[in-house]
């Protein structure tokens, strides 16, 4: 099933710095590893924001949800999921 996911994450400023710098190196290694594996294949950064618009290629619904509650920046972002299906106009015939 794919996702069109929106990710905006909102790091207190009272967090310590290095305590930031570490989660993000997790984030990141935790992120690349599901691109490798196919299940997050795209990743965009929006201008001017702490954000990004992704899509998710997983099995199901709770896949899902077990990938996103398992980021390490979890605690601090708001999230949006929109379920996505082939478009009938589409000239791409594979539908996932």
């Amino acid at each position: 099933m794919l996702f069109k996911v929106e990710m905006t994450v909102n790091i207190p400023s009272s967090l310590p710095s290095a305590e930031v710098e570490a989660i993000k190196a997790k984030e990141k290694a935790y992120s690349q590893r599901l691109q490798r594996e196919g299940k997050w294949p795209h990743i965009w950064r929006v201008v001017g924001q702490y954000a990004n618009v992704s899509i998710f290629d997983v099995a199901d619904n709770q896949e899902l949800h077990d990938i996103l509650t398992a980021l390490p920046l979890y605690p601090w972002m708001e999230i949006s999921v929109q379920p996505l299906c082939m478009h009938p106009s589409s000239i791409h015939h594979e539908q996932k």
